[in-house]
């Protein structure tokens, strides 16, 4: 049985107690019971390996038995996400998250059938944090992806004039992502468009910002399959994988 993941501030000492919405969950939810293995971590790569001493109503007090820190890696992989439709952004969240990229970044494009605007901005930006916070946890990861504020087309292209390597993913380049040149460290950033694809206005900017456009591969995938499968190619191409 792989061992569950929990968050926790609270990483110092030989005796634990995880409470809170976490502990809740751990006791009522997945009923963990006592000489059972649970991991706490921060988030930030600090973990605490325990055993479950005794199962509260709402919390687990728990023993360390042992700790460890996962150092981050020293090519950050970021994704630039164009807004899709509906829930489908959590989608691409959740699987971004499960693949391992470290930061998220939602993007307002032209062509973004969804605008965040107003109040719906902090609720979004809540949804797509709440989702990869639970998808890094089921994941077993001990550095949780960043999901960044809203970005304007600005903001990317800022991002990319600052990156190691700035990737745009575009049905009609002629380099395959497969192909291209990686730097030895630095942050990557790759540029997902939302459904109806990256504006040429957007492109050009883009490129401008020392960005190259890579095709992914033979056939179009929805916006929020594309960024995972990219992280797969880089993943694998990085070492990471």
């Amino acid at each position: 049985m792989t061992v569950p993941v929990f968050l926790s501030r609270e990483l110092d000492g030989t005796e634990l107690t995880l409470d809170g919405p976490e502990g809740r969950h751990a006791a009522s939810v997945r009923r963990l019971r006592a000489g059972e293995r649970v991991d706490l971590t921060d988030g930030a790569g600090s973990v605490a390996e325990c055993v479950v001493r005794e199962v509260l109503k709402d919390a687990l007090r728990l023993a360390v038995i042992a700790r460890h820190t996962v150092e981050p890696p020293r090519r950050r992989l970021v994704v630039v996400q164009g807004l899709p439709k509906g829930d489908r952004g959590e989608l691409a969240v959740e699987m971004m998250t499960e693949a391992g990229v470290d930061v998220i970044v939602p993007w307002s494009a032209a062509r973004s059938i969804t605008q965040w605007k107003g109040d719906k901005v902090a609720k979004a930006l809540g949804r797509w944090r709440s989702t990869a916070r639970e998808a890094g946890k089921q994941a077993r990861r001990f550095h949780l992806p960043e999901v960044a504020d809203l970005a304007s087309t600005s903001h990317v292209e800022r991002l990319l004039s600052e990156a190691a390597l700035g990737l745009v993913l575009h049905e009609e380049a002629a380099e395959p992502l497969s192909g291209v040149h990686l730097p030895a460290e630095g942050d990557i950033v790759v540029v997902v468009g939302p459904e109806g694809g990256v504006s040429a206005d957007e492109l050009d900017r883009f490129r401008a910002a020392k960005a190259v456009p890579v095709l992914l591969g033979p056939t179009v995938l929805r916006t929020s399959t594309a960024g995972v499968a990219a992280a797969a190619v880089l993943m694998a191409r990085t070492g990471r994988w």
